[in-house]
């Protein structure tokens, strides 16, 4: 039992941050019994009723807090947010102008004031806000400064700047907020979900940087984390559609598909035009097989941003769907738009893509080509890629892992037979492969888990002399293998439900079978193979949410393929047995002979079922998701055919590949 207000208070602090506002209300209510004039006891006792949306009482609360402690500028501050709830603005601008007048140097209540000025147009005041802002507080005019060095491309200035300002003021949570977005910005979610994590430590109350929080966590697929902090920011402001939008797209990355969609009708009752949450229910949708659904999504979506390219390309994507011909003509003019009028380069290269499939499929293939060849062009120069450092990362994999490595270490790694492990290049029939898997009763189809690469690359990151992955696998103990083993085990565990094998679909993990064969040498790898044009006439065609760089222009396209083939012949010749070579070409012909070898290699006992995989009924979040719910069909094979004469180019870069398939599937350049 709490004897003393100051247990009191902070037991009822942590009833109030685990999330239970209910039973930290009746703490305080009966501490305030005994204690009816403690400001700390009633302001928490008002933040108590926010989280329940009780914003009439709250505003109660804080009034006599306010009056208790004229000087404290948080009671003005949340006596500010009760009224905004209830939609009394002047009233909340008064209460900020007195949080302010006693704390000016608070730069979080001088941009809540001035953010609220500006949005009901008093700019002139808005800007005297900000102005004063920064002369009681230089950080805040060197945080701008900082800002404005992002908005005009310099990224490496304004990380100066930001560091800077922590180097004399560590605490300030803005400028460890703006450098962990910008850290999140160059791909470096650790840093930035360090800098986040700080943020909120010392800003409980701190929404934008829970969102951010749980933003880095979820890129590096720590989707409980990143659930637990949305979930903050959801206490912070309830019924946010932002918050519930980013809730509802972290439960479906994890699989989570049917909290998934309840957050995201949750957004769209809030706000039905929101796009985002409207965008994202239509991929789940999608993902669980519920199309004419994610069909009304994704329709309602275009509806309230009809210039957001990505939604077209969204329907585009289904591959099943067909625009009709008024939707067509309204993508082309919108296309016009967001290129002339309103240059956008994401809806711009959406739109693109979409109009490329849209014209595929009235088998308009030479206008279907300059669509797609646009959109890559425009595409490739908003993304990172670098052939040969590409080229350089497959020496050294070829240089390290060798027969001799191998040899030399049988019998270590985690003996877990579970993984199956499909790889390749995207768009060449891996979908399919991993429907077939999972139709047999001890297989788990999982996703693209992107987890064993991430632990290849982390292994040594930390090494002082920095040697690192794949060099640092020479040097790595037997029970240090077998732990990097163990713990790929462990990060799947989340999708698996406890049949004894699983798959995990990720085309890219091609470059980690020497490391997957180290740590997990039980694992068992499909290579999914396709003709090689069709393969990168797919690639080529499909505009990816992330990642993929390589597929936008038609010479890295060629570079990255003779590189995987290379690295595929060296797994061959090093670890000869561990890869079953499928071909896409040779399942559409036959099936069960194709069915058959896949359960042979992977140690399965033959199922019927396996024959039955459209009926197979699960989440599939890839391009194919659509496909691979009908049965088999033959209308991809040899569809670079029709585009021939466009892939010149391509069959150019690719001849030494192509010289080495039989003469009836070569392209006609090559023939004779």
């Amino acid at each position: 039992m709490h004897s003393n207000p100051k247990s009191i208070f902070e037991a009822a602090l942590g009833l109030f941050q685990s999330g239970k506002a209910n039973d930290a209300e009746r703490m305080l209510e009966a501490a305030l019994k005994r204690y009816p004039n403690d400001p700390n006891f009633i302001r928490l006792l008002g933040a108590c009723l926010m989280r329940q949306q009780r914003f009439a009482e709250a505003e109660t609360r804080f009034t006599h807090v306010t009056r208790l402690v004229p000087t404290l500028a948080p009671a003005h501050e949340n006596l500010a947010d009760s009224l905004l709830h209830q939609g009394k603005v002047e009233a909340a601008i008064d209460a900020l102008k007195m949080a302010s007048r006693h704390d000016p140097q608070s730069t979080a209540i001088s941009m809540k004031l001035g953010e609220l000025l500006a949005m009901i147009g008093r700019g002139d005041e808005s800007d005297q806000v900000f102005q004063s802002s920064m002369d009681n507080n230089p950080s805040r005019a060197a945080i701008v400064q900082a800002m404005e060095a992002v908005r005009s491309g310099d990224d490496a200035g304004a990380e100066k700047i930001y560091r800077k300002v922590l180097r004399s003021d560590p605490e300030n949570v803005d400028a460890l907020r703006l450098l962990g977005v910008l850290k999140a910005k160059q791909d470096q979610y650790n840093d930035a979900e360090a800098l986040f994590r700080r943020a909120v430590e010392l800003a409980p109350d701190y929404w934008t940087a829970w969102i951010n929080f749980g933003t880095a966590l979820n890129e590096q697929q720590k989707f409980d984390k990143a659930d637990q902090a949305f979930r903050r920011a959801l206490q912070i402001k309830p019924r946010n559609v932002h918050t519930l939008e980013r809730l509802g797209a972290n439960c479906m990355n994890d699989g989570r598909l049917d909290e998934s969609i309840d957050y995201l009708q949750q957004a769209v009752e809030i706000d039905p035009k929101h796009f985002p949450s409207l965008l994202c229910l239509g991929h789940a949708l999608k993902t669980v097989g519920r199309q004419d659904e994610a069909i009304a999504a994704y329709r309602q979506c275009a509806d309230s941003k009809p210039e957001f390219g990505e939604v077209y390309w969204s329907l585009a994507n289904l591959k099943t769907f067909r625009f009709e011909e008024a939707e067509v003509e309204q993508m082309k003019l919108r296309l016009d738009e967001v290129t002339n009028s309103n240059p956008n380069e994401d809806s711009e290269v959406s739109f693109c893509f979409a109009l490329g499939k849209s014209h595929e499929d009235r088998k308009d293939y030479k206008q279907a080509f300059s669509y797609y060849a646009r959109g890559n062009e425009k595409k490739r120069l908003l993304v990172h890629y670098d052939p040969i450092e590409f080229e350089v990362q497959i020496d050294r994999l070829i240089d390290v892992f060798t027969k001799d490595y191998f040899e030399a270490r049988q019998g270590q790694g985690d003996p877990d037979p579970s993984p199956v492990l499909i790889v390749g290049l995207p768009r060449s029939g891996s979908t399919l492969l991993e429907q077939i898997l999972a139709s047999h009763s001890e297989v788990e189809g999982t996703a693209e888990l992107h987890y064993l690469l991430r632990i290849a690359t982390e292994t040594g990151l930390n090494r002082a002399d920095g040697i690192k992955y794949p060099q640092c696998m020479l040097e790595l103990a037997p029970h240090q293998v077998r732990g990097l083993g163990e713990e790929y085990i462990e990060l799947t565990q989340p999708h698996r439900t406890g049949k004894p094998y699983f798959t995990d679909k990720l085309p890219n993990n091609f470059t980690g079978v020497g490391f997957l064969h180290a740590i997990l040498p039980n694992a068992k790898v499909i290579d999914a193979r396709r003709h090689p044009l069709d393969s990168c006439l797919g690639t080529f065609k499909q505009l990816f949410a992330k990642g993929q760089p390589f597929s936008y222009d038609l010479y890295d396209l060629a570079h990255y393929y003779t590189q995987y083939v290379r690295i595929m012949k060296h797994w061959d010749e090093v670890l000869p047995g561990k890869v079953l070579r499928v071909n896409y070409e040779e399942v559409v012909a036959d099936l069960e002979v194709q069915a058959r070898r896949i359960a042979d290699h992977c140690g399965l006992d033959w199922e019927d079922g396996m024959l039955r995989f459209h009926e197979t009924k699960r989440a599939v979040r890839t391009a194919s998701s659509e496909q691979v719910r009908q049965p088999i069909y033959s209308g991809s094979v040899n569809l670079w055919r029709h585009y021939e004469e466009d892939l010149a180019e391509l069959i150019d870069f690719m001849e030494p590949v192509l010289l080495e398939l039989p003469e009836a599937q070569r392209p006609e350049m090559l023939k004779g």
